[in-house]
């Protein structure tokens, strides 16, 4: 899967993880998938609202630019996913960005409040590699490939 230029399609991608050993599985799900997307990591919910918002130490970014995909995990530190995935849906600039909420939270509360809050799909993370390696090279056919991107404000 290449990183081409489809419509003007954005091709960035952000990983929201505070587990390193989960940012580095990813980074090599993604490589094995051959998605050459540029993957921005945040590791806490602030962080990556920082990232979207162009705050803190993101001040002056073009905020008009947002991530063609965001994978979100639910237990982060500072702000949890769900709140990341709340202001996310409250911004004019990224209510309709594609988010996809991925966990290993198997608590029903938390998938129900994920689509409540308008995540565009939940998965669990696999615990096996492989799977997991499946897993972002399928989401990477859909969202990056198939899907149309919403329209920019």
């Amino acid at each position: 899967m290449a990183n081409v230029a489809l419509d003007s399609r954005p091709f960035e991608i952000l990983l929201v993880e505070d587990n390193p050993s989960d940012v580095e599985l990813t980074k090599r799900a993604l490589e094995k998938g051959r998605i050459a997307n540029k993957l921005v990591v945040a590791t806490d919910g602030q962080e990556a609202l920082d990232y979207l918002f162009g705050r803190g130490d993101f001040q002056g970014r073009d905020t008009s630019d947002t991530p063609a995909l965001t994978l979100l995990d639910l237990k982060l530190p500072k702000v949890s996913g769900l709140d990341v995935l709340r202001q996310i849906r409250s911004n004019p600039i990224t209510h309709r960005m594609p988010v996809v909420i991925m966990t290993t939270s198997r608590e029903e509360h938390d998938k129900a409040m994920g689509y409540d809050l308008g995540v565009n799909s939940y998965i669990r993370k696999p615990v096996d590699f492989g799977h997991f390696a499946e897993s972002i090279a399928h989401l990477g056919l859909y969202w990056l490939v198939l899907n149309e991107p919403p329209p920019k404000i």
